[in-house]
């Protein structure tokens, strides 16, 4: 018998959950859910009798170090900064971790220790990471494969709500942690294009936008996604001349947020003096230069450039900026501030149901010949539990602990899905649950 331990039970974790809940009746594993809102965890493993729920905090070491020491294979769904603290008991008491997280320098370190006591640290599982990586490789290696050489690559993708529940002035609702949509970008971008190293950074981010149409899910316009230029060498696209990551939104989504970029209400760096004695109206006003006579709306627009009729302003108006509704309590930057403003009016409606695109480009050359051949994906949630968010972030890595525990992969040390042996079966495994990929192909 096996016992796996979910660190976190939130948004993203639910298909995971239920996913090995199920498949733990058949292999006979454990499956405890530890979170520190007991009810969420309680929730998620009802009805299963080899399922437990346990209270958990990730700042208590002794509590994280018992339940480590007592499981098997350690899956953490926490926030990603949390990851190597988990790793590091992990390699204390020699289990095995899996993570749909990027790999950090941290959790890059730890890639020796791991492989000398014969541990699998298998990361970037999820949807991106993870169901790109898995979907961007088998295209590459089915090129290279023929003797293509890809000078091109993008990958695109983005976590929206289905068109028929999109239903606000934003288009857009949240499916995943709402203080990681807030301080999307802050990182700017770099990228290659054309031969040429481009950077972008945090102010400009959201004006430098492309536009692209995925399948019948309609239109979309992306901006740049933090560091493109690592993939280069986790694709072994060295010698490629364009490689670059985005993020996708709904046309007109980008420019409404950059006016949250240059008023600066994004910051979670500092906290606002008396954030108690705020509005929505006070908190807007504070990031404006100050003008007698004009009010707090026009001052926006004078400020920002923008049309007092237009559409932008529509939809800072139905975000309830201007009105005088008390600033919570409790929140102090003016990135928690700006959260607690926006966050109730995004949320999913009961039967609504999310939206997760996902589009590569691959332009490579053959024969003499330039190719384009763009491989597209989008998966609607089956409800606001199992969102299409909680598939493709939980079910890569449900499938990849399935698959490692019944000994069809192997590996140890810090690993990501870029090999054939782990994607193609993890992809495969994929596709029941609605994420398969169709390609257009066509000279250029």
């Amino acid at each position: 018998m096996k016992n796996i331990l979910i660190l976190g039970a939130g948004l993203s974790a639910s298909t995971l959950i239920r996913y090995l809940l199920q498949k733990g009746e058949e292999h006979q594993w454990t499956v405890t859910v530890a979170d520190m809102d007991i009810a969420t965890a309680k929730r998620k493993t009802e009805g299963y009798k080899n399922g437990k729920a346990v209270t958990f905090n990730i700042t208590d070491e002794k509590g994280l170090a018992e339940l480590i020491q007592q499981n098997d294979l350690i899956v953490s769904m926490m926030p990603a900064l949390f990851h190597p603290v988990v790793a590091q008991q992990c390699l204390n008491f020699s289990k095995h971790l899996f993570t749909a997280s990027y790999v950090s320098p941290q959790m890059k370190s730890f890639n020796d220790e791991a492989t000398a006591k014969n541990l699998i640290f298998f990361n970037e599982c999820g949807v991106d990471p993870g169901i790109d990586h898995m979907s961007a490789m088998k295209v590459i290696d089915e090129i290279r494969a023929k003797g293509g050489r890809i000078i091109g690559f993008e990958s695109n993708c983005g976590g929206l709500v289905a068109p028929e529940f999109d239903n606000n002035p934003w288009n857009y609702k949240f499916t995943w942690n709402a203080r990681n949509v807030i301080l999307a970008g802050q990182a700017g971008a770099r990228f290659l294009h054309n031969g040429k190293y481009k950077y972008i950074p945090y102010t400009r981010l959201y004006e430098r936008i492309d536009k692209t149409s995925v399948l019948n899910f309609g239109d979309f316009e992306i901006y740049a996604n933090r560091d493109s230029l690592s993939y280069k060498e986790v694709y072994g696209l060295e010698n490629v001349k364009t490689i670059v990551r985005g993020t996708m939104r709904r046309p007109g989504y980008c420019a409404a947020w950059n006016c949250f970029v240059q008023l600066g209400i994004c910051d979670d760096t500092y906290e606002l003096e008396h954030p108690e004695k705020l509005t929505y109206r006070s908190f807007i006003e504070s990031f404006l230069p100050e003008k007698e006579g004009v009010s707090v709306e026009d001052n926006f627009c004078q400020y920002l450039k923008l049309d007092r009729n237009g559409e932008i302003f529509k939809k800072m108006e139905w975000l309830g900026l201007f009105t005088e509704t008390p600033v919570g309590a409790g929140f102090k930057t003016p990135a928690q501030i700006l959260q607690s403003i926006i966050e109730p009016k995004w949320q999913l409606g009961e039967n609504d149901l999310d939206l997760l695109v996902m589009q590569h480009t691959f332009d490579y050359e053959l024969n003499g010949k330039k190719y384009r051949r763009v491989s597209s994906m989008g998966i609607i949630g089956t409800d606001k539990v199992h969102t299409a968010m909680a598939i493709t972030v939980g079910m890569p890595m449900a499938l990849a602990i399935e698959l490692y525990l019944t000994g069809k992969i192997q590996g140890k040390g810090v690993q990501i899905p870029v090999k054939p042996e782990y994607y193609k079966p993890i992809l495969e495994g994929l596709k029941p649950f609605g994420v398969e990929f169709f390609e257009e192909e066509r000279e250029i």
